[in-house]
């Protein structure tokens, strides 16, 4: 519970551009530059230099793939969540599910703020990466897979659910591997390692309530 609630309090600031430095105005703030002291070679004196951090990196397009499918990703994850509350027999499987809803939708939230933040990068990767398709997501439930969840009640549904749902987790591990440690931006790398421990935690969680 510890980790899922420090990735809401990560999500929130990255839809309020606190994690990407926003200014009032929608820029990047930038640090103050300074003057530093350049020793010079022997007999020449010394000079002085105006020294500023750089302009950051720009997100690479794996990171911009990574949120891109990531939304799509969450939100099928939302859809099937959200059938827990009428059909599961489970509390233990209720209460998960709404951590997982109440999370995403936070999550999801800040991943489209962070792409408008964006453009320019979005706009490079574009043809680059698959598009957020499906099949392009690893874990992702078919639609027969939906189908049936959907008819399912009681103890068939919170197997059925958590079964998905392992599967689902475990696709979204993957997708974390390829962009982890992998891009130079700040908030995607946090999002990629916050999804990586949460969504491992869950998944323990998830066998635990099958083998019970």
């Amino acid at each position: 519970m510890r980790n899922r609630v420090a990735v809401v309090i990560t999500a929130v600031a990255m839809a309020a551009g606190v994690l990407s430095g926003c200014s009032s105005d929608g820029g990047t703030e930038a640090a103050p530059s300074k003057t530093v002291l350049v020793p010079g070679r022997p007999g020449e004196p010394n000079k002085t230099r105006v020294a500023g951090p750089s302009k950051p990196a720009e997100p690479t397009a794996a990171e911009v793939g990574f949120v891109q499918m990531m939304i799509p990703h969450h939100a099928q994850a939302l859809e099937m969540s959200a059938l827990a509350p009428d059909r599961a027999a489970s509390g233990k499987v209720r209460s998960l599910a709404s951590r997982i809803e109440t999370a995403q939708k936070v999550e999801i939230a800040a991943m489209r703020s962070w792409l408008k933040q964006h453009p320019d990068a979005v706009l490079k990767a574009h043809g680059r990466n698959h598009g957020g398709q499906h099949a392009d997501m690893p874990g992702m439930a078919t639609p027969e897979q939906l189908k049936r969840l959907r008819g399912a009640r009681g103890e068939a549904f919170d197997k059925l659910y958590l079964d998905l749902m392992i599967i689902h987790h475990q696709g979204a591990l993957t997708m974390v591997k390829d962009v982890l440690y992998k891009g130079t931006d700040v908030t995607v790398q946090q999002l990629a390692r916050d999804v990586e421990s949460t969504q491992l935690a869950e998944i323990g969680r998830m066998k635990d309530i099958l083998a019970g």
